[in-house]
């Protein structure tokens, strides 16, 4: 076996288990040695990584969402690195979430599944940087306050798709949320005060469509911030849009640059909730520090 599909059939409110007959017809086309294992539930493809990559497994493509690409990174992450200290195996992804965020990057969003299939397959490997925070790692986002509470009521909508999963959850968000009082400081900039965001990015886009950091290169060994201070009702209509564009950087409210580590501490005593590639977190602490570790995640890239 040199590749293995890790399909999560519950993907996208079930797009993975509709899809899993032209995943699988695209393998059976391609002329490459397969295999191909379903998820049974959160957590799995970790265990479904590591010993497809002690099986001699060299690619691992997640056919699902952001969340099953999220686990086979970390797996193959705290696994023994190879020589480059990039890790032994290459992970790849046939987009079939409700995101989609990290197919932006390798060169197959919005690619139906059968195609996606057929593009990973013969991929190019590059090296991807990854972000480091709490003990884990993430291949995409990391986001304090707004995301991550998006995140908390996205996962309670159970009859929309999308990226109107998304929109509805913002709004839904908006209503209730308190910016909370955050610090943040690394070599190149220091502020505080209440913040609704403060994102900490390798990519480009969180959420399906807001491109929080635009500029964001995952081989440029540098981590992207966007930190937005609290808005106002009518100002965070106008800046939905703009995020959706990637052209909010010129709003007052929003800080923006690049730092290879970010401190973020809580100034009013509440404990800090976090998003990880869409991955919701509460680790009970009040400061986290962010970190990039350049070059670490061997990515398949289509041509």
């Amino acid at each position: 076996m040199s590749v293995l599909v890790v399909l999560n059939p519950w993907a996208g409110r079930g797009r993975g288990a509709k899809a899993r007959n032209l995943v699988l017809r695209a393998l059976k086309d391609s002329g490459v040695r397969w295999d191909l294992v379903e998820t049974t539930g959160p957590g799995h493809a970790m265990g479904i990584a590591r010993e497809a990559v002690g099986a001699g497994a060299t690619r691992l493509i997640a056919a699902g969402g952001d969340g099953v690409v999220h686990e086979i990174a970390n797996a193959l992450l705290q696994l023994p690195p190879a020589e480059d200290g990039a890790t032994s195996a290459a992970v790849g992804c046939i987009p079939l979430g409700t995101g989609n965020d990290f197919a932006k990057l390798v060169g197959v969003y919005s690619l139906p599944p059968e195609v996606a299939a057929a593009r990973m397959l013969h991929a190019r490997e590059e090296r991807f940087d990854v972000g480091k925070v709490h003990g884990e790692y993430f291949d995409n986002l990391f986001g304090i306050g707004f995301d991550a509470e998006v995140v908390r009521h996205s996962n309670r909508i159970r009859r929309l798709k999308g990226l109107a999963v998304y929109i509805a959850a913002i709004y839904r968000t908006f209503v209730t949320f308190k910016p909370p009082r955050l610090e943040i400081v690394s070599a190149e900039h220091r502020e505080s005060g209440p913040m609704m965001m403060v994102s900490v990015n390798v990519g480009v886009c969180g959420g399906g469509g807001f491109y929080l950091t635009p500029q964001a290169d995952p081989t440029d060994g540098l981590l992207d911030v966007c930190a937005i201070r609290k808005v106002g009702l009518p100002t965070f209509l106008r800046a939905v849009p703009k995020v959706m564009k990637g052209t909010h950087g010129n709003l007052d409210q929003v800080t923006m640059y690049q730092t290879r580590s970010v401190i973020v501490r809580s100034l009013d005593g509440r404990a800090l909730c976090m998003e990880l590639d869409g991955e919701l977190r509460e680790p009970n602490v009040t400061e986290l520090e962010i970190t990039i570790e350049p070059g670490r995640l061997r990515t398949l890239v289509a041509s």
